[in-house]
């Protein structure tokens, strides 16, 4: 079994960052990313992502292609359509399987780095994978696709999401748009836009198969109810956690509660999470990582 300094999981720009900086750095990385392609939650952003200070004009799905571009150019390793299943610690560090469809492997390396990401929050009280037609759960490019015409939607959640995706919807010529929120979380902008019209906050009750919400029918509802962290492989390394499952982390060094564990990008939610702060996230991470080595670690 080859043996590695870093496996990464997670393609996204924490996970890639960390990538290219371990190999430019002279040590050994293999990146392993779910998704056919790199770039992470950036491929299903079709806007303009003028957030970011030296990249203006550039949509999240060009980011998500400079993120590849410069993997490769870094002449990292990546495994692509590639699950972690499992991670586990060994004498030489860790072992994680992984799971490429037909085929399954396991790679041993000296660290391990999370940076797998989060995933869009579900209805709760329904498996995280259970889907209904006309029910769209998180924010992406199947948002913007969809023709809204003449068509009644539902908007559920009460964050920046939500309340922009409303907007989004109720300019794009639906025959009726309602948007649903427990509690009001959005940024004030966007409450601004979004007016009192339409707008309800408080409880109510969601039937994703009928399609209602407080027994309203509608031909779509969107569900912005935010982000949970998916590391699932590492549940066995018993990493601390915050309330939300959020990894527990050093804020100088990214390292996480289990020595030579690293956690990184929205995975451990150490800062706002963006592109820019989670290719920050990757830099720390990679610096720790060379220091312990260095050191004579491992």
């Amino acid at each position: 079994m080859q043996q590695y300094d870093a496996v990464i999981v997670g393609g996204g720009p924490a996970g890639a960052s960390c990538a290219i900086w371990l190999a430019r750095l002279g040590l050994a990385p293999l990146l392993v990313e779910a998704d056919a392609r790199l770039g992470g939650l950036s491929n299903d952003n079709p806007f303009v992502d003028d957030w970011i200070a030296v990249l203006p004009g550039v949509t999240g799905q060009q980011v998500a292609a400079n993120i590849a571009d410069s993997v490769r150019a870094a002449g990292v390793p990546a495994h692509l359509g590639t699950y972690a299943r499992h991670a586990r610690r060994t004498a030489g560090g860790f072992q994680v399987d992984l799971d490429a469809g037909a085929a399954s492997t396991a790679v041993q390396a000296r660290a391990l780095v999370i940076a797998s990401g989060v995933r869009a929050r579900g209805l709760p009280g329904y498996p995280a994978d259970t889907a209904w037609p006309g029910v769209f759960v998180g924010p992406g490019s199947s948002i913007m696709a969809q023709d809204y015409a003449g068509l009644s939607v539902a908007v559920l959640g009460g964050g920046d999401n939500a309340y922009e995706n409303f907007v989004y919807v109720r300019n794009r010529g639906a025959r009726s748009v309602h948007l649903y929120a427990r509690s009001v979380r959005a940024q004030h902008q966007w409450v601004a836009r979004a007016g009192q019209d339409g707008v309800r906050v408080g409880p109510y009750r969601v039937d994703p198969a009928a399609r209602t919400v407080d027994g309203r029918a509608y031909d779509l509802i969107l569900v912005f109810y935010g982000w949970e962290p998916q590391a699932a492989f590492a549940d066995g390394l018993g990493l601390q956690r915050d309330a939300r499952g959020y990894i527990r982390t050093d804020i100088a060094t990214a390292e996480a509660s289990v020595p030579d564990v690293y956690a990184i990008g929205e995975v451990a939610h150490r800062m706002h999470p963006c592109v820019a702060t989670s290719l920050a996230d990757g830099v720390v991470a990679a610096k720790a990582i060379q220091r312990r080595w260095e050191r004579g670690a491992g």
